[in-house]
């Protein structure tokens, strides 16, 4: 770990095979100012756009961006990315954050899906409903109300307290948490209409500082529950009265909306943290 102003050197690269790519690089460098501007320790950030398995190879963490998931799948495919993506996610468990179609392909299972239509990398026990928006002309933004961005301050950046004002293209949502399971979600591959993401045994010397967890819901998009006036009432209702669209479960953070197009840096600023804090071995949630 660097301490005492030493450098440290990390480098994030984000998946440029189809996509957002180059909007999650920008912000990936705005955030990275925020933070040196509240920081001791200086680091280096390097962002990569990553199109090969030997610049996959030299990233400490990965953004996934959105884009069309099955398409980025197949270029993956074509262009021998995707087994060296699942070793990065599910066996290496590096930081990983997929951001709509990112969401899909980090998903373990995903429905409205053609069988042999669309491979996934997996890593987030959950099962994905995608487009389940509509078409892209039913595209929206709405506010959330996140509260894991409370630890994303920095200097002269004091927004923390204001929604986030997050933008949906025929996105997914979480459907299903799944549980924690050895192998593949063998019951997943028996839903019709759902492909599920093949088992990676984790890295042995890996897994002896990593705990995988179960999946945590980090943001949900309010639904009936928004409407109505009565405290009460709402207190009554679970989480499913809206749409999880955020999650989280140890190296693999998954957003439905695409962060990258808003301009607004408080996700990133708040995921480069959590890849700091990865990378020198501070939580291994």
């Amino acid at each position: 770990m660097a301490s005492g102003g030493q450098k440290a050197d990390v480098t994030v690269g984000v998946l440029a095979l189809q996509g957002a790519f180059s909007e999650h690089v920008q912000l990936l460098r705005q955030a990275a100012q925020i933070l040196d501007s509240k920081d001791a320790v200086k680091r280096h950030w390097a962002f990569l756009e990553v199109r090969t398995p030997a610049e996959l190879a030299s990233c400490d963490a990965l953004i996934i961006p959105g884009g069309e998931s099955t398409t980025m799948s197949l270029v993956a495919q074509r262009s021998q990315m995707l087994e060296p993506l699942r070793d990065f996610v599910k066996v290496l468990r590096k930081p990983t954050w997929g951001t709509c179609a990112g969401l899909i392909l980090l998903a373990e299972s995903a429905n409205r899906t053609k069988q042999g239509g669309q491979e996934l990398i997996g890593g987030l026990d959950v099962r994905v409903n995608r487009n389940h928006f509509g078409r892209q002309i039913e595209s929206f933004q709405a506010n959330l109300d996140l509260p894991f961005l409370k630890q994303a301050d920095g200097k002269d950046f004091d927004t923390t307290q204001q929604p986030f004002r997050a933008i949906f293209i025929r996105a997914p949502i979480v459907e299903k948490l799944l549980p924690r399971v050895a192998g593949p979600q063998e019951g997943e591959a028996k839903v019709e209409g759902t492909v599920v993401a093949p088992s990676r045994p984790i890295d042995e010397q890996v897994a002896k500082s990593v705990k995988l967890g179960d999946v945590e819901v980090m943001g949900i998009l309010p639904g009936r529950s928004a409407a109505l006036k009565d405290d009460a009432t709402k207190e009554k209702l679970d989480a499913e009265a809206g749409d999880i669209i955020a999650v989280r479960q140890a190296n693999v953070f998954g957003t439905s909306f695409h962060p990258e197009l808003t301009g607004d840096p408080r996700i990133h600023v708040w995921w480069l943290e959590q890849v700091r804090q990865w990378t020198e071995g501070a939580v291994h949630p």
